[in-house]
């Protein structure tokens, strides 16, 4: 017999429940952003008197070695622990920014990544991922036709997840923030750049017009290299309904893209990986050529000059050429920030400055400090800091598309999730960017 005791189905009460859920799930986001920002301007205020304290103790450090030759060492002790609370409170504000920044996957998004088409591709990309149907995303993916359409390969994951993923990675990846970026559906972006203009002239009003000269042209070709990461996932964490997994997968990948790509960028070799800035020939400034990077030698081996060492980095930012310079920007890592945060210019200013505002980069001399955990420390040789347009400079070519491949089988009890983007890199602009050189 049928239990005639039980409540009847109610859509209703369903609709409202998950509502409900929903609600909770927005209000806890909004304080969880609320607690986050809070976190930012407190760590932000410690930052700022460590930086007072570092100052403090770094005239001590000076007027001693003016007094006695040399500086006591426990204040050099001192000024190195405030140096290295000042880079871990800069790392934490740094995790903060990007976790207040990062755009929830659960609710339902605006234009393009909220129509109806893609929350289609969302649900069922996440039956995909939790327990394997792919028939449904199989026929999606043929439907729309996909240009990287691939289902031997994987399948391409949601846009709401790739957005989430490539706003994450330009928060790791320091050059990413700053370098240009184009998107592009084949394998190979080229593209023509002119390294020398036409011909011009003045002429008369009835004076004959002479043949100017072509422009010389060359190609310059970005190769898309195939990134990957193989996160892997307990069945229970996968059958657990409470767990975002699109956020999981995003979270999983993001760090581990851009840790790769980060260092490609600034050291790549460019085979199966861009090809990193300072990969490229490097030649004296003074012997400048197009295909080459510039270098301004300090000349002191591992070392600034002992006197005047701030001429070396103004030396450096007038080798750019005023177009570029407008939009410089310093590019170094973690120590080598730590060694110019000591000097002074000719009027007793420190020439390193520390953000106004949380969120926002130091600044060198006027110019932002983007830091790089993949540039070179201080040595002999050395190119430790580089300076320039790096927009103009740098390209990022991504190709449309990140796709990930349920793997049950190679590592039981575990699920992997061979996830792979393609992308490229290289420079553009060789005028752009300049080196300097602990040389």
């Amino acid at each position: 017999m049928l239990d005639q005791t039980r409540a009847p189905h109610d859509p209703a009460a369903e609709t409202k429940s998950h509502s409900a859920a929903s609600l909770e799930a927005k209000t806890s986001d909004t304080q969880s952003g609320d607690r986050t920002a809070t976190d930012l301007t407190a760590e932000f205020q410690r930052f700022m008197s460590n930086y007072e304290s570092y100052k403090a103790d770094n005239e001590q450090r000076l007027a001693e070695v003016e007094r006695r030759g040399s500086a006591d060492p426990l204040t050099v002790e001192k000024l190195a622990r405030i140096d290295r609370e000042l880079d871990e409170s800069r790392r934490r504000m740094d995790e903060m920014n990007l976790k207040n920044a990062r755009t929830p996957l659960g609710g339902r998004e605006t234009g393009a990544a909220g129509s109806a088409a893609a929350l289609q591709h969302k649900t069922v990309f996440d039956g995909y991922v939790r327990r394997g149907s792919d028939a449904t995303l199989r026929g999606l993916e043929q439907k729309a036709m996909s240009i990287a359409s691939d289902p031997d390969g994987g399948y391409l994951v949601p846009q709401q997840i790739e957005s989430a993923i490539n706003t994450a990675m330009r928060s790791l990846s320091p050059l990413r923030a700053i370098a240009g970026i184009q998107q592009v559906s084949s394998a190979v972006y080229k593209r023509p750049f002119a390294t020398s203009g036409a011909g011009t002239g003045w002429v008369g009003d009835a004076a004959a017009r002479p043949q100017t000269t072509t422009p010389t042209l060359v190609e310059l070709a970005y190769p898309t290299m195939e990134l990957y990461a193989m996160p892997a996932a307990t069945a229970s964490l996968l059958d657990d309904s409470a767990v975002n997994i699109d956020q999981w997968l995003a979270d999983e990948v993001r760090v581990a893209f851009a840790q790769q790509e980060g260092a490609a960028f600034v050291n790549g070799d460019g085979i199966n990986k861009p090809k990193g800035l300072l990969a490229y020939s490097q030649v004296d400034n003074a012997s400048w050529t197009w295909g080459s990077i510039g270098t301004i030698a300090t000349g002191a081996a591992g070392a600034l000059p002992a006197t005047n060492p701030t001429d070396k980095l103004i030396d450096l930012v007038y080798s750019v050429k005023s177009s570029y310079r407008a939009n410089g920007s310093f590019l170094m890592n973690r120590s080598t920030q730590s060694v110019l945060r000591k000097l002074k210019d000719g009027q007793g200013n420190y020439i390193w400055q520390p953000s106004t505002t949380p969120g926002e980069a130091p600044s060198l001399m006027g110019f932002p400090v983007y830091e790089s955990e993949d540039m070179p420390d201080i040595a002999a040789g050395s190119t430790s800091i580089a300076f320039g347009d790096f927009k103009r400079g740098y390209l990022i070519v991504d190709r449309v598309g990140i796709r990930v491949l349920r793997d049950p089988y190679s590592s039981k009890p575990y699920v992997l999730f061979y996830t792979t983007k393609r992308v490229g890199g290289g420079v553009q602009d060789f005028e752009a960017v300049k080196l300097l050189k602990f040389a």
